[in-house]
């Protein structure tokens, strides 16, 4: 195991340590919705975001400890799209991590409640941190209808549509960028970083978030299931506006590259930045 697979190892099991006392207990009523959020939240999955928001922290002169509360408000939240994203009338995924999606583990309703909770519970856990406000307005600009909930309705709308260039990068600025870099933001945040350095972070996260969508969409083409843990060849089935199917597969590889080339450059003049650009190198060279 190279050193950033032991990182991101140690870091995910912080994570779902605090993820674990956060979440209601499965046995607490309503005992259903509850095991729903649990099923979802623990499905596994790479922790990439709370990563992120803590390497960033880090790299800022922070610690893991102060951006842990936070990285699980990124996680819950992210979990929460997840569940919505794959229910029937959004995507109607029926795998996620390589297990039944939580619609088809419990039902529908279940389902949403249980993403409704989720995001209810990452701002819970952000109002009970010192910089509160910051943080959840970093959070929420990302998730409402100018980010993440923006971006999959465009991505709904766009289905079947011809390939069209500024709607796909919308798409997947917002749908998935928007996310990745205020995980990057949040994290200098609570290192009490400058606006200076704030504005790098951004600039890293909006390039290393659209190369994560861009990677995504290249595993559609080849990933196998098993590799994956979700469907394969949905996006091209759906007729949905990704990169490859505007521009094609070996421009979308080069794109990929070129944006973790702009990501890292945004780190310029940052005292450690070697663990966010081995995540920008992590994000587009993975597998799953």
């Amino acid at each position: 195991m190279n050193a950033l697979q032991n990182y991101l190892k140690q870091l995910s099991e912080a994570v779902n340590t605090a993820l674990d006392t956060l979440l209601p207990p499965a046995e607490e009523r309503p005992v259903k919705l509850h095991e729903a959020m649990r099923y979802s939240v623990f499905a596994g999955g790479k922790r990439l975001r709370p990563a992120l928001c803590i390497a960033a922290c880090e790299t800022c002169g922070g610690t893991a400890a102060q951006a842990l509360p936070a990285a699980c408000a990124l996680e819950l939240l992210h979990t929460y799209t997840l569940i919505h994203d794959d229910l029937p009338a959004m995507d109607d995924d029926t795998l996620r991590r390589g297990r039944p999606t939580c619609h088809i583990q419990f039902d529908e309703a279940t389902a949403i409640l249980a993403g409704d909770a989720l995001l209810t519970l990452a701002f819970e856990v952000l109002a009970a941190q010192s910089q509160s406000g910051v943080l959840a307005l970093e959070l929420a600009r990302a998730a409402g209808s100018r980010g993440v909930i923006g971006g999959q309705a465009e991505d709904i709308d766009a289905e079947g549509k011809a390939p069209d260039a500024t709607l796909a990068e919308y798409i997947h600025r917002t749908k998935t960028a928007a996310l990745i870099r205020a995980a990057c933001v949040m994290g200098g945040l609570c290192a009490g970083a400058e606006t200076q350095t704030l504005e790098k972070l951004a600039r890293y996260g909006e390039n290393a978030g659209l190369a994560f969508q861009l990677a995504d969409d290249l595993l559609d083409e080849s990933a196998t299931v098993e590799e994956l843990g979700k469907d394969i060849g949905s996006d091209k089935a759906k007729g949905k506006m990704t990169w490859p199917a505007v521009y094609g597969v070996e421009k979308t590889a080069a794109d990929a590259k070129r944006l973790e080339a702009a990501a890292i450059a945004a780190l310029k003049g940052l005292k450690k930045p070697a663990r966010l650009e081995q995540l920008a190198s992590f994000i587009i060279h993975r597998s799953s």
